[in-house]
């Protein structure tokens, strides 16, 4: 996700102000009837998520430079060309061939995937998309018919996982959008971080009493301060729900985050919760509900024990850059044409960004948790970073 700082805020349209204005009644009823205090995860969860109304189940245009962020595969097809290096050694490896791609966006990332895999003669027998957005999948759909038209018929949409999933699963740019909890320790004490509607939305806090989220966040803060962070114990059960249903291949994560280490370094006591509107990244997570994005950055070593947990193994964790090159984006940079030429130059623009350590190349990161040993790990082969997980 590529967005700036920024105080100057665009004003909603009339419709969208009123599609705000419903979701922000939809909570503060939901608030009314839990007492007066909501979890975070839980106001997050129904702003973006709730039918009808969330942000990413409601129509407003999300990716692209018309909507609020841009992801990697809207910015170049680059991106999933060199991803597809690593999807076809996964699948090479696999019975059934399957990719399993969850929350694919726009469809960028599919299309691209097919194109670069058909070309490396590694289609999948099966591409599954599961998304919980109407609005998306149509949008998938429409994608994937005019980007890759000839490979529309390998591409289904699923409700839930399947039962077993033999092949490569793909999340990029999911595990961020999962709610976590928040959770703060001043004093010794332990709180829950939530929302309240006195008038408008507001933090509150309450004594916090659930002991999983006590233990994890105990292991995890620094000992001899107060501290408040995100602990996102959800996306954890995903990834070993995942891990029991991967009978053979890997998982292949991209995403912004950091090693346990960094993620709950003193200098983050405030945590990472972000909001994101019209290509601005917010701290405040109550500004336009519903045509808000919130994510949270992910702690990575969590995931990585998540996956090992459920007898997965750990392939490698490197740098966005150190990945993207590894698997030949440069290569596939070079492919467009001479350097003086306008798509050359486009791409190599947008490819910038995606290797730059001041952008995309250092804030992302690429994790896999292999089930077959056999795979060959391409893009792990130079700055591998697991040892600091």
């Amino acid at each position: 996700m590529l967005t700036a700082l920024s105080s100057a805020l665009p004003d909603p349209d009339a419709d969208a102000r009123a599609h705000s204005a419903a979701v922000l009644a939809d909570v503060r009823a939901a608030i009314a009837a839990a007492g007066g205090f909501v979890p975070f995860d839980q106001y997050m969860q129904r702003v973006l998520y709730a039918p009808g109304l969330g942000y990413y189940v409601a129509g407003a245009r999300k990716f692209g430079v018309d909507g609020d962020f841009v992801t990697a595969p809207e910015m170049t097809s680059l991106f999933g060309t060199a991803l597809a290096t690593q999807v076809a050694a996964i699948l090479a490896v696999s019975q059934a061939r399957q990719v399993v791609e969850l929350g694919a966006g726009s469809g960028a990332l599919a299309a691209d995937l097919l194109n670069a895999l058909a070309k490396r003669d590694a289609l999948p027998a099966q591409y599954l998309i599961l998304d919980v957005s109407p609005e998306l999948r149509e949008r998938q759909r429409a994608t994937i018919a005019t980007r890759a038209p000839a490979h529309a018929g390998h591409v289904a949409w699923i409700d839930a996982p399947p039962a077993t999933i033999d092949g490569a699963i793909v999340m990029n740019e999911v595990l961020d959008a999962i709610p976590p909890a928040i959770v703060a320790r001043r004093g010794g004490a332990w709180f829950e971080r939530g929302v309240t509607a006195p008038t408008g939305l507001a933090w509150a806090e309450r004594p916090l009493h659930d002991a999983a989220l006590i233990a994890a966040a105990e292991e995890r803060f620094p000992a001899t301060i107060d501290f408040t962070s995100e602990v996102n114990l959800k996306a954890e059960a995903l990834i070993r729900d995942l891990a029991q249903r991967l009978t053979g291949g890997a998982m292949l994560i991209v995403d912004y985050g950091h090693a346990q280490h960094d993620y709950y370094a003193p200098h983050r006591d405030g945590g990472t919760l972000r909001a994101h509107y019209r290509h601005r990244a917010l701290d405040d997570p109550f500004i336009w509900p519903g045509l808000t994005d919130l994510t949270a950055h992910v702690d990575f070593t969590a995931i990585a024990v998540a996956g090992c947990d459920a007898e997965m193994t750990l392939a490698g964790y490197a740098a966005q850059a150190s990945f993207l090159v590894n698997v030949g984006i440069l290569d596939a940079l070079q492919a467009t044409g001479a350097p003086t030429t306008p798509v050359y130059l486009r791409e190599a623009s947008a490819v910038q960004k995606l290797l730059s350590p001041t952008a995309m190349g250092e804030s992302f990161k690429v994790l896999a948790l292999a089930r077959s040993a056999d795979i060959v790990w391409t893009g792990f082969a130079q700055g591998d970073r697991s040892h600091k997980l």
